[in-house]
């Protein structure tokens, strides 16, 4: 009972050391024990009106994403919404990281808004990690663990793969012969 009244006030991901940091020295349980006890939480909470989840920043107690659209009506601010740019961006980093904005740059083949940067930072789901020993040093981006926790996500590992790149010559030339095996014939036999 401690261990749920403790995530439902922490409003933010518990980790298990700061769990254990809640007992007194001298009542504090063992590692082990905290870590059972969450996994009964998880059980009892299943198909119930709230859940308790791991994410990279420890454990939380939050909506199951199937009653959002009940929940959200309770804010009046709409959701985010985050441009293509921006997710790609957002996407580069995650799958690349540590990456430059000139290589953001390259692979979108557009220059990077400082506001998309900026919105990303802001938000914590980036951070600059270092620099490339290059002329210039530019700024090495990666992802945080704010961006874990929003995703819900315990490492990256837990992302979804990636679709395979297409060859652009091979998908026109599938539907330069779907289109003319579509065509009708315009030649009459011989009669």
């Amino acid at each position: 009972m401690i261990l749920e009244a403790v995530l439902l006030a922490a409003g933010e991901p518990l980790s298990l050391e700061r769990l254990l940091e809640v007992f007194p020295e001298s009542e504090r349980p063992e590692r082990d024990a905290v870590r059972k006890a969450l996994l009964e939480l998880m059980r009892d909470y299943a198909g119930r009106g709230m859940e308790l989840i791991e994410v990279a920043s420890g454990f939380r107690l939050q909506v199951p994403l199937v009653y959002s659209p009940w929940v959200s009506r309770l804010w009046e601010e709409r959701a985010a919404h985050y441009s293509r740019a921006l997710l790609e961006t957002l996407a580069l980093i995650a799958y690349r990281q540590p990456i430059t904005r000139g290589e953001i740059e390259e692979v979108r083949g557009v220059s990077l808004s400082s506001s998309i940067m900026k919105t990303l930072q802001e938000r914590d789901w980036i951070k600059v990690v270092g620099h490339r020993e290059v002329p210039g040093r530019p700024a090495l981006y990666a992802t945080t663990r704010a961006f874990l926790d929003y995703f819900n996500l315990k490492s990256l590992s837990e992302l979804p793969p990636l679709a395979a790149p297409r060859d652009l010559d091979a998908i026109g030339a599938t539907l330069e012969q779907r289109a003319a095996q579509a065509r009708p014939q315009t030649e009459f036999p011989d009669v």
